[in-house]
């Protein structure tokens, strides 16, 4: 028995208990076996071990041989200080312990199977976790005990570690404790959760749980128990349009109104990855033919926000503050979870998946991903350390393009050199979740928070910024500076706002994206739009009201960071080195500050924040500027001196459009019907005005005020005196992006973000000669001196944008 103590060995039941734990005798586990195939469990259990805690490598060499020691002397350190007693089963884990107690007997039964681990296969580390096991079963985990506290604990989380650490043990545990530990699972975690595809059934909920019921079935060699996890897996699979899941523009939610790909979305994709391993070539095998979403979400849902091998924090929900890093950890598991998924796909898709995964670890210089691997999953370092090291898989770039998720209200623009990505809210998505005591300042992440990343920042938001950073200075967002509670609004990310009009349209290269933010707890309002450019965004907001009572104000920026900020007043532009530029275009007064800031820990980071004070109480204030991540000081000096190069054709709480002569762009947000007429600071027809000068960064090469001839505008319609964009009539609230190729190709690409319309008639006011590509919601067509498109039931396609090609003359 060696450093397993006297005490436990008597409390396990002496000579003739440890004989019965070792013989494995299961008569009733013998009964249910003959259910099935013979042998099926047995490969189940062996498939779940390999899976589980992982396989693949050579025990005997570096770096495993170190981390299998490692395991193992952690064991042993378990296993000398385990104390059962009538409130603990370590003196240092107060009951209930749902995580660590449970957590640490699974690692203990994994150093019992792993190789190298100097405990392998010892019997007596094999008895002290069946001891632990029986123990906090017995105290906490019991048969006809009350849960208490978060559900999850009590239906996932502690039955998962304890059937794992049971099934690993395999006849150590011996048929009395097995059977307490199924009954005390049947207990907590019925058949009838699985039932109905609802409430806390649902999503990746759904999947632990079916995970869960796999587990009870192979404890006990139940067929029917199996059977039952592979057909609850089922409701996972197919599209949503509402609630939780996939949706087929891409977005993941769980809890109803939380994006969630990087907690919640990995956790499923992990357990999918997981059942179809261990149950493919088995009798319960997952032939359902919609998992194919799952293979697709990949791609669609999980690889747009994963940048240079991290998980963006706009789809972490309240997990974005657990630890520093943490967007690094979830982009490892992102990367784990498809590489075991690919086992299962097929073979194009594994080919892509293996250059896409290579590429996101040679990038993440940050947190290296295979050094960071070799402490937590083995299996995964050896997958990874087999393409890294394997010259026939290329390593995959991020591609170019965007990808709006409407039904999420998230959008990732990726560019060469840079990528940014937007978070807002709307009345089907949340400001922000908190709950479980996390997260209690994440107000405005939804408020249309811009993060941004250009070369050599990676870890940007990664490095305690979520403990450090204002809170009421979010870069991007626009909000009322009303002091709120911690935790405000309801919890679960049930803070929706009413505001409809959120998404916009993209032709896959470019973008216009809006969003009706109204404030959280707070009476603000305010109209938000961004053009995504090829090496800019260009930032309007219009209509920015509110009665708080306190200053409403737009942040432009606030980067963790020491580097030399340079504001040029007179030109209207500001400079961070190393980071990027900004132009105002018309804009109140740029403040800015330097500070730095102090989080839980004493951990302090340095701060420079550019911000736009809209006084309080403003009453359709409005802002105009330009983000160019990554440019030089040089470069944004020219971009701001250059007339005429980004033209702002209305920006007001009716409409916010900008044309872009070099790329061919015209996109207008229309919140209301009407024309984009090109009026920049001028009254635009119908009652409402862009902002004036009122101070040195409205200027005239790109100010509301200032001088037309500068912007090239028009005021015919036509876009042909001249100024090049012909103006956009809509007849209905929409997003327009126009963008002519230079060839005598244009493409117009339209989408209903509030997903409210029957019909919808957009008009260009420039001469077409033909419709060349059209779309099934197109129903007429008029070309000529003007072109004149009529949609239908774009209501019925969640906000996606469709897109026409025609001939210009």
């Amino acid at each position: 028995m060696g450093w397993y103590s006297r005490r436990l060995f008597l409390q396990v039941g002496g000579v003739a208990a440890l004989g019965a734990l070792l013989s494995g005798r299961s008569s009733a586990g013998a009964r249910a076996v003959g259910a099935a195939p013979e042998g099926a469990f047995e490969v189940l259990r062996r498939r779940w071990r390999d899976v589980s805690v992982g396989a693949g490598f050579d025990a005997a060499r570096e770096p495993y041989r170190s981390r299998l020691a490692d395991f193992g002397a952690k064991a042993v350190a378990y296993g000398d200080a385990m104390e059962p007693a009538a409130g603990s089963l370590w003196r240092d884990q107060p009951f209930p312990s749902f995580v660590a107690t449970p957590g640490r007997l699974r690692a203990m039964a994994r150093a019992y199977v792993l190789p190298g681990t100097g405990v392998t296969g010892d019997a007596g580390l094999a008895a002290t976790v069946a001891a632990g096991v029986d123990h906090y079963r017995r105290l906490v985990y019991a048969a006809g005990a009350e849960p208490y506290g978060n559900w999850w604990h009590w239906r996932i989380g502690v039955p998962g570690k304890l059937l794992d650490a049971a099934l690993l043990i395999g006849p150590h545990l011996g048929d009395a404790r097995r059977d307490a530990l199924r009954d005390a699972v049947d207990h907590f975690v019925p058949e009838s959760v699985l039932d109905h595809y609802s409430d806390k059934s649902t999503g990746a909920n759904r999947v632990d749980l079916c995970v869960v019921t796999l587990l009870r079935a192979m404890l006990t060699s139940d067929p029917g128990r199996a059977a039952r996890a592979v057909a609850a897996l089922s409701p996972v699979f197919p599209y949503v349009t509402e609630g939780d899941g996939f949706y087929r523009d891409g977005s993941f939610i769980q809890h109803t109104t939380v994006p969630y790909q990087g907690a919640y979305g990995v956790s499923l994709l992990s357990g999918v990855a997981t059942l179809l391993a261990v149950l493919r070539g088995t009798p319960w095998e997952v032939a359902d033919p919609n998992r194919q979403v799952v293979f697709d979400a990949v791609e669609r849902s999980f690889a747009p926000f994963v940048h240079d091998g991290f998980c963006m924090d706009l789809v972490r929900g309240r997990g974005v503050a657990r630890t520093p890093y943490g967007d690094h950890e979830r982009g490892r598991e992102i990367a784990a979870a498809v590489l075991l998924l690919g086992e299962s796909a097929s073979g194009e898709e594994r080919a892509r998946w293996r250059g896409m995964v290579k590429g996101w670890a040679l990038r993440d210089t940050e947190r290296p991903m295979l050094t960071a691997a070799e402490s937590s999953d083995l299996a995964f370092h050896a997958r990874l350390a087999a393409i890294l090291d394997d010259d026939t898989v290329p390593a995959s770039a991020e591609p170019p393009g965007h990808r709006l998720m409407t039904m999420s209200a998230r959008a990732v623009h990726r560019r060469p050199g840079w990528c940014a990505a937007l978070s807002m809210a709307s009345h089907r998505v949340g400001h922000y979740e908190h709950g479980n005591g996390e997260n209690l300042r994440g107000w405005h992440t939804g408020s249309g928070m811009l993060y941004w990343w250009a070369g050599g920042h990676g870890a940007q938001y990664s490095d305690s910024f979520w403990t450090t950073v204002d809170p009421y200075r979010l870069p991007g967002t626009t909000v009322s500076t009303l002091r709120l509670p911690d935790g405000a609004g309801e919890g679960w990310g049930d803070t929706c706002p009413p505001g409809r009009w959120v998404g916009g349209a993209t032709d896959g290269v470019y973008a216009t994206v809006g969003q009706h933010l109204n404030g959280l707890e707070s009476t603000m309002e305010a109209f938000k739009s961004w053009f995504f450019l090829d090496d800019a965004v260009v930032c309007l907001g219009a209509g920015i009201t509110g009665a708080d009572g306190v200053p409403v104000e737009t942040i432009v920026d606030n980067r963790r960071t020491d580097a030399l900020l340079t504001v040029d007043e007179r030109e209207g532009w500001a400079h961070l080195d190393g980071h990027g530029g900004y132009v105002l275009l018309a804009c109140p007064r740029l403040r800015t500050l330097r500070e730095e800031r102090t989080g839980p820990g004493s951990v302090t980071r340095s701060y420079a924040t550019l911000w736009l004070d809209h006084g309080a109480d403003p009453v359709s204030a409005s802002y105009a500027y330009v983000l160019l991540p990554g440019a030089g000081r040089a470069g944004t000096r020219a971009r701001a001196t250059a007339a005429g190069w980004v033209r702002v054709l209305d920006n007001t709480a009716r409409r916010q459009g900008v044309h872009v002569p070099s790329l061919g762009i015209t996109a207008v947000n229309f919140w209301h019907a009407g024309t984009s007429t090109g009026t920049s600071g001028r009254t635009n027809g119908d009652g409402d005005l862009s902002d004036g000068n009122d101070g040195p960064s409205a200027r005239n090469n790109g100010a509301s005020g200032g001088d037309a001839g500068a912007w090239g505008e028009n005021d015919d319609p036509s876009g042909r005196d001249g100024g090049g964009a012909g103006a956009l009539t809509a007849s209905a609230p929409c997003a327009v992006l126009v963008r002519e190729q230079g060839d005598g190709i244009a493409t117009l690409t339209v989408s209903d973000p509030r997903r409210t319309l029957d019909e919808l008639t957009v008009t260009w006011h420039r001469p077409v000669t033909a419709v060349l590509l059209r779309d099934p919601h197109l129903t007429a067509a008029t070309t000529g001196p003007e072109l004149t498109l009529t949609f239908e039931r774009l209501a019925d396609q969640s906000g996606t944008a469709k897109t026409i090609t025609v001939r210009t003359v």
